[in-house]
């Protein structure tokens, strides 16, 4: 090995750090920028998923950071799609521009503006993923969704929300589309749309499709609601006139627990396809959901999936309204703070449920089956022994919701469906402290009702939350929500309990249980063998310390037989129900990556499916929670 000199040393040293020091990004600035952007997106090639764009971005001589989206707001995490970014190039009066990435933020990219220039040119594609292994499918032959924060290019050193942009989108010919965009004109198939501001245009989502309908779900409203709909099918549009008046009283009673409006106008995007990706996604003035093809008109069969449509209204005010304090940022290149993720989602969960079945989209007898499901599966939960629902509000940022080898064990964002339960104990408790004269929407329209048409969004703390419990039922709600989502241990099951019920497990499935399992597809063993079958007989969701897991089952592994005979669901069922009796343990074959074995579980406790039971001679607080506002 060579030695080098001090100075030598001192010398490669100093030209180490120069090159990786870089250009500096400038920080953003709560400032106007001078000039607006000027976009034009040609989305007509949905034979090969490529979003083509152009922008002119005025800009100054010197040097000039322009940043690709990082932080997406609604994932929660440093999410955005740059490895679909593809032929980026950067030009000023037809001459190109070098341009050189970030050394260290790849999201940044570096150009030197020339004396004399406005403006800068640049052009590059989106290129949408073309098989599930690519990501979530955002285009097919009949329909698209364009989330702008994939397409979109701004310079550093301002707030997003001062930066004012313009754009125009070709859309396959003869497509109608669905956005909170506002449009300026539209000739043939390019849609001008109003100058915005760049966090609203990014907070702006498009859905477009050959086969579109549009629903009003507040006819004559000063501020209108829109069910924008596009689908696989012309027959799959076709809604009857009852299940849209559904979709109305969800407007109705959340007006009722929010009492205010905090958009211009609100649509909801909608594509019921079965080859769209699924989707549930907020946005301020709109948001993105996507389900199956049958969603009307196989109505009977859907109502597992009717919780999306009020959750993602929730968010207008909830996350999007009112947002949490850590995420009051600049751009969408600064990092998010999730720590108050359990009242952002959380309560968004709880009443996207209660909202639901408010509506009529669902039974209240289906929301209790939910809440008896969750609340089962976080009594079992071995992830609380080490992690607390607060410590879950950072996995979008561990995680970025990849899939886990041992979901039950390593927790994922349980501050969604862990929060509902927090919230149903937090609503209880007002119940009960107040002689049910007040309850949780009292707090929801002091703390979300305030400043009626604001659409800036309005940001606070936990004190603030607690200030508010406390205005509406003075209590110690300080401790009371910290206790919940800090402490490990068992779940608390006191809202369950203080709403009049209980929790036990029945040999037999609810009627919605057993629909939701069919259309999945999957077969739940969960309080019984401790692991879930899908649809090709894969194990699934094995339960840390259960009956399987102590067999030594994991991931990658495929039931093929079940005492001798091919495997079914309803022959593990059998299976299980008679093992009470003979006492024999119940023999699996089972394929293991290439490898074949046999496992005998010793159970005899026979099936086991979660419920909530009636306490007699309690407040029936449920039923109230659940029943519409007058």
């Amino acid at each position: 090995m060579k030695l080098f000199t001090n100075t030598a040393l001192a010398l490669l040293l100093g030209t180490a750090f120069s090159a990786h020091a870089g250009q500096a990004i400038p920080a953003p600035a709560d400032q106007p920028y001078p000039g607006t952007i000027v976009m034009k997106v040609d989305a007509s090639n949905t034979a090969q998923n490529i979003y083509r764009i152009q922008q002119t971005i005025p800009a100054r001589p010197g040097k000039m950071t322009l940043l690709f989206p990082q932080w997406v707001t609604a994932q929660h995490g440093p999410t955005g799609a740059l490895n679909q970014f593809a032929g980026f190039k950067v030009s000023v009066n037809g001459k190109s521009l070098p341009w050189r990435r970030d050394n260290v933020n790849v999201y940044a990219f570096h150009v030197e503006v020339p004396a004399g220039a406005k403006s800068i040119e640049v052009e590059y594609q989106h290129l949408a993923p073309t098989e599930a292994a690519q990501g979530r499918t955002s285009i097919t032959p009949d329909m698209l969704g364009i989330q702008w924060q994939s397409l979109t290019m701004y310079p550093a050193g301002y707030a997003t929300r001062r930066i004012p942009i313009q754009a125009t989108l070709t859309l396959p010919a003869g497509w109608q589309y669905g956005s909170a965009l506002e449009e300026a004109e539209r000739k043939g198939d390019v849609v001008a749309f109003k100058t915005t501001d760049v966090e609203t245009f990014v907070d702006s989502p498009l859905f477009a499709g050959r086969h579109f309908k549009r629903f009003d779900l507040d006819p004559g409203a000063k501020v209108p609601v829109h069910l924008n709909v596009v689908a696989d099918t012309a027959e799959a549009l076709e809604a009857k006139p009852e299940h849209i008046e559904l979709h109305r009283n969800l407007v109705k009673q959340t007006y009722k627990v929010f009492g205010s409006q905090h958009y211009k106008h609100y649509d909801f995007l909608f594509a019921l396809s079965d080859e769209f990706g699924r989707v549930g996604r907020e946005h301020h003035q709109s948001s993105e959901n996507a389900l199956k093809t049958d969603y009307f008109t196989e109505w009977n069969k859907t109502e597992s999936e009717r919780g999306l449509l009020p959750h993602e209204f929730t968010h207008s005010w909830n996350g999007k309204f009112r947002r949490p304090k850590g995420q009051d940022v600049l751009n969408f290149n600064q990092p998010l703070q999730n720590d108050l993720l359990w009242v952002y989602e959380g309560q968004t969960t709880y009443y996207g449920e209660v909202l639901a079945a408010r509506s009529g989209l669902m039974k209240a007898a289906s929301i209790k089956d939910i809440m008896a499901s969750t609340a089962a599966r976080y009594s079992i939960q071995k992830g609380r022994e080490w992690r607390s629902v607060q410590d879950t509000t950072y996995d979008p940022i561990i995680n970025a919701r990849r899939a886990i080898p041992w979901s039950n064990y390593q927790r994922s964002e349980d501050y969604y469906t862990e929060g509902m339960l927090i919230w149903l104990d937090v609503d209880t408790k007002i119940r009960e402290l107040s002689g049910d004269k007040r309850s949780l929407d009292d707090f929801s329209a002091k703390f979300f009702g305030v400043e009626d048409g604001r659409v800036q969004a309005l940001h606070y703390t936990f004190e603030d939350v607690v200030k508010v419990l406390n205005s509406v039922q003075p209590h110690d709600w300080s401790g009371f929500l910290r206790t919940r989502v800090e402490d490990l241990g068992p779940v608390p099951m006191d809202g369950i309990s203080r709403a009049g019920y209980k929790l036990v497990f029945a040999e037999k499935q609810t009627d919605f249980l057993k629909a939701a399992e069919e259309r999945s597809k999957s077969a739940d063993f969960t309080y019984s063998l401790g692991f879930n079958v899908g649809s090709e007989g894969k194990i699934e969701s094995i339960q840390w310390d259960g009956v399987g897991f102590k067999a030594g089952l994991s991931g990658n592994t495929t039931l093929l037989a079940v005492n001798g005979r091919g495997y079914k669901a309803e022959l593990l069922r059998k299976a299980i129900t008679e093992a009470k009796t003979s006492r024999k343990p119940i023999e699996l074959l089972l394929k293991h990556g290439q490898q074949f074995r046999t496992v005998a579980l010793e159970y005899y406790e026979g099936l086991k499916y979660p419920r909530l039971e009636r306490v007699e001679g309690t407040p029936d607080r449920l039923e109230a929670i659940l029943s519409p506002r007058q």
